[in-house]
């Protein structure tokens, strides 16, 4: 049943590459207690949030507004009103199916938050989920009832405690929105699916406060719209026990599906990509060279390439040319900020600030903040070339 759904959205990830997911989406966790669930969700978003800004101080270097052409969001993209339609799917209960072929990059749908819950509350989780429902309006009051939630209460009855229902609904299908948590039915529907198999991202917009979901890849008619619950480059065994934890389903997409011969070839993949990962990191605590930290970015592209992963790959290309801006290397800048242009706007839209940042950084290399920070050095571009 699709009783899932995940956190972490593509820029809310911790790791050398993109920051995609708080994860903190669709819980449920039989562990937690009902009065203190919400709280802890909060938290986990608020930790994430920190751990963010503190990577951002060691590695991430923003790219400084005043560089560059002030930015200022388009008029919202028209999206087609039949892009897809909700079904039911055999053993996984409601999903999105592609009416018409999906281009890479396309917005599928933007959803401003049904209502958030701000990361630090002082009253109760149950009265205020239930209030904040009460004031909704009516359509997507019966949308946010829809939806499916996992490890209630056994000893509780749902009818008669409808407003622990709802703290329910919310804690299962809630997901990181800038300052708070919030909670958007449309996109709730969306089922899990892990490394390639995923073909959707999800990303927050602060400044229009909507929820944006983008195709990764191309997609076929009749095909699923599939987005990630977790960062899922760890071995099948490790991805369906924290789905059948949190979200109380035994995960059966592509990549789970594999034979056993072709799962362990690709969780041999995922590993080494999130060790490359790691490895790609410890530049930042000058740990290693930048010519070693852009030979592990090679690496990470061409596992993810030979996997089908498709994923935090602007993010990827955007470090990859901070290490080549804080080495003075001119060209590798541009090259890798190109990149990170492609498939920026494939993940968060052609006309997302990153990929507003990243053009001014093609256009002009030396005024990326992080310009001769390091010492003089030729990294090298995506092609290898010094």
């Amino acid at each position: 049943m699709s009783t899932r759904r995940r956190g972490k959205p593509i820029e809310e990830q911790v790791k050398g590459g993109l920051s995609k997911v708080p994860k903190v989406k669709r819980r449920g966790n039989p562990y937690f207690n009902r009065r203190t669930a919400l709280p802890i969700i909060l938290g986990l978003v608020l930790i994430v949030a920190v751990c963010r800004k503190l990577y951002q101080r060691i590695f991430q270097t923003p790219i400084i507004q005043d560089a560059l052409e002030p930015f200022e969001p388009s008029p919202p993209v028209e999206i087609d009103p039949d892009i897809f339609q909700v079904v039911d799917i055999p053993g996984r209960g409601k999903g999105l199916i592609a009416n018409r072929d999906i281009e890479p990059g396309e917005l599928v749908i933007r959803e401003k938050p049904l209502f958030k819950v701000p990361h630090s509350i002082s009253t109760s989780p149950i009265a205020l989920i239930a209030k904040l429902l009460r004031e909704a309006d009516a359509s997507g009051r019966q949308a946010f009832l829809d939806l499916s939630y996992v490890n209630f209460p056994e000893d509780v009855d749902p009818e008669e405690h409808p407003d622990s229902v709802a703290l329910a609904i919310f804690e299962t299908n809630a997901v990181a929105a800038g300052d708070g948590v919030g909670i958007f039915p449309r996109m709730a529907r969306l089922n899990h699916g892990c490394s390639s198999a995923f073909n959707v991202v999800y990303n927050w917009r602060d400044k229009e406060g909507v929820l944006v979901v983008h195709a990764l890849k191309s997609i076929k008619k009749g095909e699923e719209l599939l987005t990630t619950y977790f960062d899922t480059k760890r071995p099948r065994v490790e991805r369906r026990a924290f789905l059948a934890e949190h979200y109380g389903f035994n995960c059966m997409c592509s990549v789970c599906s594999l034979p056993d011969a072709q799962s362990v070839a690709s969780d041999k993949r995922l590993t080494q990509i999130k060790d490359y990962y790691g490895r790609f990191a410890t530049w930042g605590e000058r740990n290693i060279t930048g010519i070693e930290a852009i030979d592990a970015v090679r690496s990470i592209w061409a596992l993810e390439d030979e996997e089908g992963y498709r994923s935090e790959r602007g993010r990827l290309a955007a470090d990859a040319a901070l290490v080549a801006a804080s080495h003075s290397d001119s060209a590798a800048t541009r090259e890798w900020a190109k990149k990170s242009v492609e498939w920026y706007g494939y993940e968060l839209g052609r006309d997302s600030l990153q990929v507003h940042e990243m053009k001014g950084v093609v256009a002009s290399p030396k005024r990326h903040p992080a310009w001769g920070s390091r010492e003089r050095l030729k990294v090298g571009g995506p092609g290898g070339s010094k």
